[in-house]
């Protein structure tokens, strides 16, 4: 059965979405509980039961929403190979990051490297469930958030909701995210790694300007309209 969505130049089968969603829900958990408990070398390591916990149910729910909503912006978030070299680069590097990122908590956990308070680690998962939800609040207003960096036919800018304060908003909720993310694990010593992902999300949203600029017909126009890239008044 075919799928036909609110944008004629998008048809998708709604099965092998589902299929997709099912097999990404399932293999977050496996890959995550992977990078956090063999490195901790046990389960009991209740801070990351807690994250997953915050990380998975949204996700569930969040993804049922696209499937009967909006399944073409599922689709283009399955889409990872990305077209510019700058960007397979900044892909390349910020998967390192990521891997190091989640497998020193674990570590931290089994050494007792930090000593982080329970309402610390309780507050820094709230803080990541609020980005979490900022980034779904960016994609229902933006079905293009792809996970690449590319023009599709009929594509327009969007300049409504977050984006009409800051250029890149789901940057600044994935900023969010990852910063709160060692502290909700119950590790300082992650910190340093999550900070990284900083200049590395700078340099991606340079190099996606100039692709926006070059390809998206009025996007130049919208970046003299709206005139801060992440933070409100700052940059």
């Amino acid at each position: 059965m075919l799928l036909y969505c609110k944008r004629p130049y998008f048809t998708v089968e709604i099965k092998q979405i589902v299929k997709k969603t099912i097999l990404i829900f399932l293999a977050a958990p496996i890959l995550i509980g992977l990078l956090l408990f063999v490195p901790a070398g046990t389960t009991d390591y209740w801070q990351a039961w807690v994250y997953l916990g915050v990380l998975l149910i949204p996700m569930f729910f969040v993804m049922i929403y696209f499937l009967k909503n909006d399944p073409e912006f599922l689709e283009r978030r399955f889409q990872t190979k990305e077209k510019e070299a700058k960007q397979q680069f900044i892909i390349k590097i910020g998967t390192i990051v990521f891997l190091i990122g989640f497998l020193i908590p674990g570590f931290d956990h089994r050494f007792g490297w930090s000593q982080v308070p329970a309402m610390i680690t309780i507050l820094a998962n709230i803080f990541v469930f609020v980005g979490y939800a900022f980034v779904f609040w960016v994609f229902k207003e933006n079905s293009y958030a792809g996970r690449t960096i590319k023009v599709e036919k009929g594509q327009k800018v969007i300049s409504t909701g977050p984006y009409s304060i800051i250029r890149h908003p789901m940057y600044l909720g994935t900023f969010l995210m990852y910063l709160a993310t060692p502290i909700a694990l119950g590790s300082y010593v992650a910190l340093p790694f999550f900070i990284i992902y900083i200049p590395i999300i700078i340099y991606r949203i340079f190099n996606e300007e100039e692709v926006l600029k070059r390809e998206l017909p009025g996007y130049s126009e919208y970046c003299t309209r709206t005139r801060y890239k992440l933070i409100p008044r700052i940059w």
